[in-house]
């Protein structure tokens, strides 16, 4: 096993060189992404059974502001938007436990955590990837301010990557503009299942400004979530097949990418969003997260690339459509989905999203919501 990305922040926290300091508030904005390479099923320890690609998105991001107290009689992650017993704080507990390991001086402070989604949460729009990894960089953010100690951009990411895959797997992609590859792969240099890498370098300038429009189907919570799904491909029938046809979508989506060949990645693209429902259609007990209206879209768009349209789906776990389009295009596309795809959407709404430039650390103060509100 390599060595651990927070391994400097680790021989700084032991080594005591802290004091305590006044009380702050540090915030950050982290996105969303859409995978199209899909991350399903995983190994102890919170690692990929298989290398996933995602596209990093703009708008559907979350805004995590965490406060820290140094004087509070209790210690520790108390609250998530004022909630002690808020659904969203075992996975920020998780995180925070497992990096107050290695890092005692986050056990003397007091924590509370106030959070929003610009989108429906468990919804299969990866809001633990965009809430966990905003967290991740709070977390981190603090550490370094009581450790006094100063990180360029690249390493925090990387160590950000690292920790969030603890509290979601898909987190740990959400730190890097672009794209990400997590999983090791002899198809990319500096692979790991331990953390997500950018691969926007090795791609075409004009897949950096595809579009993501996220058709809302339903807004209510999956039926199924993420954890459970990961557990059920254990001893899924076709879960050995799965590992080899991932590995060799990855490469056809990253030559695809890199050629700037829309047509390949469509195709990668739709292949991968049928197979993951697919997956958890066929395992026991099998689940179907699909509604009539998820059917009807994808067909719709099938028909919209027939008439000459450049657009394609995808899906994560969840009822909701991504329909991904080059920006040469948007225009058109977008006029197909406001009259066509739109009317089947929930309450008509669509997020008109595109590929995004990663985390934004926040300076000015952020109003108190409900997590995860819509």
């Amino acid at each position: 096993m390599s060595v651990s990305p927070l391994s400097r922040l680790k021989e700084v926290a032991v080594s005591g060189r802290y004091s305590p300091k006044e009380n702050f508030s540090i915030s950050w904005q982290s996105p969303s992404n859409i995978a199209l390479v899909k991350y399903w099923g995983k190994k102890s320890g919170q690692l990929p059974a298989t290398p996933s690609l995602s596209m990093t998105l703009d708008k559907a991001r979350t805004t995590t502001r965490v406060d820290v107290a140094f004087d509070a009689p209790r210690k520790g992650l108390l609250s998530v938007n004022g909630d002690p017993d808020h659904p969203f704080l075992p996975k920020m507990q998780m995180l925070f436990d497992w990096l107050s390991c290695g890092i005692p001086a986050l056990n003397g402070i007091t924590l509370h955590a106030v959070t929003s989604n610009s989108f429906p949460h468990s919804t299969g729009i990866a809001s633990s990837a965009s809430g966990i990894s905003a967290f991740a960089l709070c977390l981190l953010t603090i550490s370094c301010r009581i450790l006094n100690l100063e990180l360029s951009g690249d390493e925090l990411m990387h160590m950000a990557s690292y920790a969030a895959r603890i509290g979601s797997g898909s987190a740990c992609r959400s730190l890097f503009a672009g794209y990400a590859v997590w999983g090791e792969t002899s198809c990319l240099s500096g692979t790991s299942d331990e953390f997500a890498i950018s691969s926007a370098a090795f791609v075409h300038p004009d897949m950096l400004t595809l579009h993501d429009a996220i058709l809302v189907i339903s807004g209510k919570p999956k039926s199924l979530p993420s954890t459970q799904g990961h557990q059920s491909m254990e001893g899924h029938p076709f879960f050995s097949n799965r590992i080899i046809q991932a590995g060799q979508h990855l490469e056809e989506a990253l030559r695809a990418l890199s050629a700037n060949d829309f047509e390949k990645l469509c195709s990668v693209a739709e292949r991968e969003a049928l197979t993951l429902h697919a997956l958890m259609m066929s395992a026991n007990p099998g689940t179907l997260l699909m509604k009539p209206s998820t059917v009807e879209v994808i067909g719709l768009v099938r028909d919209g690339r027939k008439n000459g349209l450049s657009l394609f789906f995808t899906l994560d776990a969840g009822a909701n459509v991504h329909v991904m389009y080059p920006d040469a295009s948007s225009a058109e596309v977008e006029k197909y989905i406001s009259e066509v795809l739109k009317p089947l959407c929930e309450d008509g709404r669509v997020i008109f999203d595109r590929c995004g430039s990663g985390p934004v650390m926040l300076n000015e103060p952020m109003p108190s919501h409900d997590c995860f509100s819509s």
